[in-house]
């Protein structure tokens, strides 16, 4: 039996700027995520979905990539 996984998974979407800020910049990073990945483990998380981070002027919450 094949298990369509995507149909009982739990997904958990992380907008990594908010999220967690593991240099107390103000800004959550790709450190300060994975920093809480046993956390979203234990909450019973299967998939995590990112939400854009990269270079960008942030005139639309980092869809507006300047790089």
């Amino acid at each position: 039996m094949n298990k369509q996984w995507w149909k009982e998974a739990v997904a958990y979407q992380v907008y990594p700027r908010s999220f967690n800020d593991s240099n107390h910049d103000g800004i959550g990073d790709l450190p300060g995520m994975i920093d809480k990945l046993d956390y979203l483990k234990d909450l019973g998380i299967d998939v995590i979905w990112l939400s854009p981070m990269f270079k960008s002027p942030n005139d639309d919450n980092g869809y507006d990539i300047s790089d």
